[in-house]
């Protein structure tokens, strides 16, 4: 029996991984839910599921749900960083899903790293912002990270056993490796005309034909800057040197991902796009347990199709790919800018265009020094944010 502590338990990947626990109860405790501010949401889990704790981000959110709890619950309800960390960190905690989106869940996912639990990851931004230090500190403390973005569970489960055992340190070349291929769909304007994308919604840009997700990463799959991120959370998680990792298109979301060997052979995973699949992976691996999901039937998925990535079409996906050849500053900086920019495009502040150009002036202008620690990134990650802003005012 598992303890598991889900960060962000009221988001899509939370709710996805309380459905698998819910398919195996008999492995799976549900320990502590985090949320930032959703009440009723945590009111109806912390019923249903009865954790120890449920942690609150907001402190009025907190008392809230505190208020809201029936007299007999035996769940206790905290707020606060030191409680935040206390609860990762708990000796009692097994198992923790990162997949609180955005900068919010770097500073729990790296105290449960640093603490070496078995760490979920699905928080792309905890290797984007701090890859090298992240992933340093797991082999320090012994943690295991395990990727659930279903593109690196992808690729994790197409590479032999020695590779897998060694995430961040391990040799592609030497296991006859040659290359990892990241799929993306190429969201919803992979066919828009080039002319009219600077008129998108946010309604629109959140149509994705395969997958519901969030607001913030279904933009983010319009721009592609969701790929860019994933492939600079590759290059940390597989080691990767500079041109052993590629982009396809792929527009059905059949194939997740593929690792292309020396001899010519191309392994892909395959499944319905349903996140249930990579997170019961990550969850039992090395074992394998039921997920909810109906298999792949392979007479009703026609055709599989794939393309190169259009760099004009999708600016912020070469942005992504430079700055991860720059380093983690670079990638820090590119992080926050986007979170601004795809914040105010939601807010209708910003054309839809216009967050590639707020990206890439703050990949320009920000001054990058060496990053030592988490307080160095974060205080990177203030800087970047406060010129997206400037930028955007001066869009307005």
């Amino acid at each position: 029996m598992q303890n598991m502590v889900i960060l962000g338990a009221t988001g899509s990947i939370g709710a996805s991984t309380l459905s698998v626990i819910a398919s195996n109860p008999a492995e799976f405790h549900v320990y502590g839910l985090v949320a930032n501010a959703s009440v009723d949401k945590m009111l109806a889990l912390c019923v249903k599921y009865q954790p120890q704790y449920a942690h609150m981000v907001d402190e009025a959110a907190a008392m809230q749900l505190k208020a809201l709890l029936p007299s007999h619950s035996a769940t206790q309800v905290t707020t606060g960083a030191e409680a935040l960390n206390a609860l990762v960190t708990d000796s009692k905690t097994d198992t923790v899903m990162a997949a609180i989106v955005g900068a919010a869940g770097l500073v729990p996912t790296f105290d449960a790293v640093k603490a070496g639990k078995r760490v979920l990851l699905a928080n792309k931004e905890a290797l984007v912002m701090s890859g090298e230090l992240f992933m340093n500190t797991a082999k320090a403390s012994g943690a295991t990270v395990l990727p659930v973005d279903s593109e690196h569970n992808a690729i994790f489960q197409c590479l032999p056993q020695q590779v897998q055992d060694q995430l961040g340190y391990c040799d592609l070349n030497g296991n006859g490796i040659s290359h990892i291929l990241l799929t993306g769909s190429g969201g919803p304007f992979l066919h828009t005309d080039l002319t009219t994308l600077s008129t998108m919604t946010p309604a629109q840009a959140c149509n994705h034909p395969n997958w519901s997700m969030g607001p913030k990463i279904s933009v983010d799959s319009a721009t592609m800057m969701n790929k860019g991120l994933e492939f600079i959370e590759a290059r940390w998680l597989f080691n990767t040197q500079k041109d052993q990792l590629k982009v396809v298109i792929h527009p059905q979301s059949v194939i997740h991902s593929m690792v292309q060997y020396r001899d010519g052979s191309v392994i892909a995973q395959m499944g319905n796009p349903d996140m249930r699949t990579p997170i019961a992976h990550c969850m039992s691996y090395p074992q394998r347990i039921q997920a909810g999901v109906e298999p792949l039937d392979f007479f009703k998925v026609g055709e599989l199709s794939f393309c190169e990535p259009d760099f004009s079409r999708f600016p912020c996906l070469r942005l992504a790919m430079q700055a991860c050849e720059q380093g983690q500053e670079a990638t820090t900086v590119l992080n926050a800018a986007n979170e601004i920019a795809v914040d105010s495009f939601l807010k209708g502040q910003i054309r839809f265009t216009d967050i590639a150009d707020v990206n890439h002036h703050c990949l320009d202008s920000v001054q990058q020094t060496r990053l030592a620690n988490i307080e160095d990134i974060l205080q990177l990650d203030e800087q970047a944010r406060k010129t997206a802003k400037s930028v955007i005012n001066a869009l307005n």
